[in-house]
């Protein structure tokens, strides 16, 4: 239920947010952790040991931490492909783990992003609908994010056709219109993000009462942060102006 976090501002709040989060997903993890040791034939049971991994790691204290995690949560993941190999959120998950652990290295990281871009077709290819949209989300961010080619897979055109699937798919999802607005306003498509910004506005304040309880603080934490940030940007930038 995590959503890809950014980094919050250097409060005490802040830190006080942190620590609980990471406390909630230190034991989301270990529950889901003994669950599998309990039965490693339980695939079900290796979906949430995967997914833990990954959400635990968004909140690790240091690097080791977080690739010791992501090691977990892809070997974890090769056999649930292995088990399942038509599974797409197994697919989809083995790419998020694989982040986690690219995450932590400079070298080799580039190996281990053509990987996660080959998971995340394969998880778009079985089930693109895991996650919310999840594997056409993820590679937009891959494509929006790495170096261009011939360095890596960065690719702006790319990045539009999946962010906005991600969108056709589940633009309900508060994600997928932050992560769609924010690359506009990268883009330098200021009047494109603000004629946006009221679909967005709706989506938000209708998933106030439908991503609720504990497993969604994080994100909502996440979420209000950049719409604040996005909003602010918009706010205050001259150039920028509504479309008469």
């Amino acid at each position: 239920m995590l959503a890809a976090t950014g980094s919050l501002a250097p409060s005490l709040a802040a830190e006080e947010s942190l620590s609980r989060f990471h406390s909630y997903y230190a034991d989301v993890y270990a529950q889901a952790r003994k669950a599998y040791w309990a039965n490693t034939n339980d695939m079900e049971s290796a979906a949430r040991l995967a997914r833990a991994c990954f959400d635990f790691a968004e909140f690790a204290t240091n690097d080791t931490q977080r690739a010791s995690l992501a090691v977990e949560g892809i070997a974890i993941c090769r056999q649930w492909v292995a088990v399942s190999p038509n599974s797409g959120a197994a697919h989809y998950y083995l790419g998020m783990n694989l982040g986690q652990l690219a995450r932590t290295r400079t070298l080799g990281a580039l190996k281990l992003v053509k990987e996660m871009e080959e998971t995340f077709k394969k998880a778009r290819e079985l089930d693109p609908s895991v996650d919310y949209a999840g594997p056409d989300r993820c590679l937009g961010l891959l494509y929006r994010d790495a170096p261009v080619w011939p360095i890596s897979v960065g690719n702006k055109s790319k990045t539009r056709f999946h962010l906005r699937r991600a969108l056709e798919l589940a633009g309900d999802f508060p994600e997928n219109q932050l992560t769609w607005l924010e690359s506009l306003l990268n883009w330098g498509e200021g009047k494109a993000c603000l004629s946006q910004l009221p679909v967005t506005e709706n989506v938000l304040q209708k998933a106030r009462t439908n991503y609720v309880g504990e497993a969604w603080a994080a994100s909502w934490e996440d979420w209000n942060r950049r719409w604040r940030v996005l909003t602010n940007s918009l706010s205050t930038n001259p150039k920028i102006k509504p479309n008469k």
